[in-house]
């Protein structure tokens, strides 16, 4: 009779601690997915792995084929596919980094990060600004409810629309907020339709920089302001290391970029489509804290992810695949943390660009 209320009991704690990591455990941040609803965005279950590989047999192969090929944005928007809802279940509503700041929250952080674009780009009520790249629309809405303008996301993903429209049902800023499928290299918009516009860690998916920033341009009205956080090698990368490039190649590989651009780069190509460089800096840059730490997690917390997610498989629950985007996501956070740690790679370099008004000196 013992036997058998010990075997109930431990069977209990075993059920609740499953449901636990299972059905509770959310993202770090902000929840908007359960590990039970893992999906692999729009693709079909059956088809999850075979994509998976797809993805990764063409970032494997050499970063100069990656800038002339036109199928980085289908294979972009298959990385989105794949790791939407982990980003969402891992880390938050925002797919981007943030400084680390003492006596605050990741979460504070990252609004605070989000909240200085409205400053730079000096968005107000009544405003239209554009978001390069949205994602599931983190940004866009601390944005807009910071400065009352109505803000306009682009993103390639399909899937990501339909969750970015939910997020903004549910916090009440469907009003302010609106999402576009499109390829931000053609956006679907109007000469000068914008007051404003801002990407947030996007614009390196781009297999041409000069091609997405030519677009904003086109779409800014004159005057107007333009704020972009890029991904960039920093002057202390070099190529001729074996664990530089490794860290680069890695972070490349595993995050669908065609090919980081140096810091030095980015101002040159955006007085090459016309902007006007109001000012430039590397926000990762001491007094801030590292924001790599994030990243740091530690092997006991990686094997219990690995492990749900592999009994989530199993048990199909979550599509066959979704063990092997989670292994090249960890590998790719160490990546990105060595990159930050030897200062070759920053996730943060501002550049703060205008439109100049006809008649203006360039």
């Amino acid at each position: 009779m013992e036997s058998a209320a010990l075997m109930w009991s431990v069977a209990a704690v075993t059920a609740a601690v499953f449901f636990w990591f299972v059905c509770i455990m959310g993202s770090a941040e902000v929840k908007g997915k359960r590990a039970v609803d893992l999906k692999m965005g729009s693709i079909t279950r059956d088809k999850v792995q075979d994509k998976y590989k797809q993805y990764w047999s063409f970032f494997r192969r050499p970063i100069e084929t990656l800038n002339s090929s036109e199928n980085v944005p289908a294979f972009v928007d298959t990385f989105y596919n794949l790791v939407t809802d982990i980003y969402e279940w891992g880390w938050g509503q925002s797919f981007h980094f943030s400084p680390s700041l003492p006596g605050r929250s990741h979460r504070d952080a990252t609004r605070i990060h989000e909240e200085r674009v409205v400053d730079l780009i000096k968005a107000r009520p009544g405003n239209r600004i554009l978001d390069v790249g949205c994602g599931v629309g983190g940004p866009m809405r601390a944005i807009a409810a910071r400065s009352g303008s109505d803000v306009v996301g682009i993103t390639i993903n399909e899937y990501q629309v339909g969750r970015a429209r939910a997020h903004n049902r549910k916090a009440g800023l469907d009003g302010a907020c609106e999402v576009v499928c499109g390829n931000f290299l053609q956006m679907p918009f109007g000469d000068s339709a914008f007051d404003g516009a801002y990407s947030i860690e996007a614009t390196c998916h781009a297999p041409r920089l000069e091609d997405v920033y030519a677009e904003i341009y086109r779409v800014l009205k004159p005057g107007a302001m333009y704020v972009s956080y890029e991904w960039v090698t920093t002057g202390l990368y070099r190529a001729g290391d074996p664990e530089h490039v490794e860290a680069i190649h890695g972070i490349e590989r595993g995050d669908a970029l065609p090919g980081l651009r140096s810091q030095d780069q980015i101002a040159e190509v955006a007085r090459r489509v016309g902007f006007e460089v109001i000012e430039e800096r590397d926000l990762a840059l001491p007094p801030a804290g590292p924001w790599w730490n994030r990243l740091k997690m530690g092997r006991l917390a990686y094997w219990r992810n690995h492990i749900l997610v592999s009994i989530l498989t199993i048990l199909r629950i979550a599509p066959k695949g979704v063990v092997e985007v989670h292994e090249m996501l960890y590998e790719t956070a160490r990546h990105l943390t060595r990159g930050g740690e030897m200062g070759i790679f920053t996730p943060m370099h501002m550049i703060l660009c205008r439109k100049p008004i006809d008649g203006d000196d360039n």
